[in-house]
């Protein structure tokens, strides 16, 4: 039982939350667009968004402690990982069986789904497997794949795999409502990368932030930043959302301070911690305000 309990520390259980945050967000465009849904359904799309979010974050833990990653990192309260393998190395291998678990359920409520809906979810479901197992040893390693394979993953891939899963169809509002998760889960692992700079350039990554330094890197967190908002907007101008989801906009406050404090501290890890925090609350209400918005639209 100590073991298992000592393996919520790969699980990141405090983070899984964002993985409902987007799941809902495919909820509230499948509502908004067909009127009503199958719970069961949903649910099943909700533990399979759950596992696939385990396997994810136990895979990195294993390949960071494994590489010596973990051991280099300044670890904060946002990113750096959970510390629990370097603490009890014994946990290593089933923390590599917990990811590989999580991940075969992924697979298996996939498929579950492809055979409920048909062959046309197969692309998203494969790309989203893809994702999950060369995110940490090889897309890590690819400066343009590891900005966007974290938003392709929890916004284009889990937003729209939800939504198909409970419509049978693809459709253009959750395509728009993906991006806001997009932009922002980019952004979350961006911002989270600058305290590991030097940790990350040691075992051989290579992500915009070593490519170009912490200030610049700042500007393109800022400017995903402001194209969160700009698709709710342009979502709405097009009819591809309804107005209701500008709830999604009462953020931008909380967005504004965050990229400030980004830019001014961008060298300065220990006065980022703040802008980290800011980015998780951004990460979760503004998907959360989408969906309830798509829900009441």
């Amino acid at each position: 039982m100590k073991r298992w309990s000592a393996l919520m520390g790969p699980m990141r259980v405090p983070f899984l939350v964002l993985a409902p945050a987007c799941v809902l967000v495919g909820l509230g465009t499948a509502v908004w667009t067909t009127g009503r849904v199958s719970v069961p359904q949903f649910l099943l799309a909700l533990l399979g968004g759950l596992t696939a979010h385990v396997a994810v974050n136990a895979l990195n833990e294993y390949f960071d402690y494994r590489s010596g990653l973990d051991a280099r990192t300044q670890r904060t309260p946002f990113s750096g990982g959970s510390g629990t393998l370097p603490a009890q190395p014994e946990l290593a291998r089933p923390a590599l069986a917990l990811a590989l678990t999580a991940l075969a359920v992924t697979g298996l409520i996939g498929l579950y789904f492809v055979a409920q809906r048909g062959v046309g979810l197969l692309p998203l479901g494969v790309l989203g497997l893809v994702v999950i197992v060369a995110y940490t040893p090889w897309f890590a390693r690819l400066p343009t794949l590891s900005l966007i394979s974290p938003g392709l993953g929890f916004g284009t891939l889990m937003v729209m795999g939800t939504d198909y899963v409970l419509t049978g169809a693809y459709s253009w509002t959750a395509f728009a409502a993906s991006l806001v998760p997009f932009f922002l889960v980019n952004n979350l692992l961006l911002l989270n990368q600058f305290p590991d700079m030097e940790a990350d350039r040691s075992v051989g990554r290579h992500n915009y932030v070593i490519l170009l330094g912490r200030p610049r890197a700042s500007r393109i967190y800022t400017a995903f930043m402001g194209l969160t908002y700009l698709s709710v907007i342009g979502g709405v101008l097009l009819r591809l959302l309804p107005v209701t989801a500008l709830l999604a906009l009462l953020t931008v406050p909380l967005a504004v301070r965050a990229s400030r404090d980004a830019q001014r501290f961008a060298d300065d890890p220990p006065r980022l911690i703040p802008a980290q925090g800011q980015n998780v609350m951004v990460n979760l209400l503004t998907p959360t305000l989408l969906a309830i918005g798509l829900l009441i639209g």
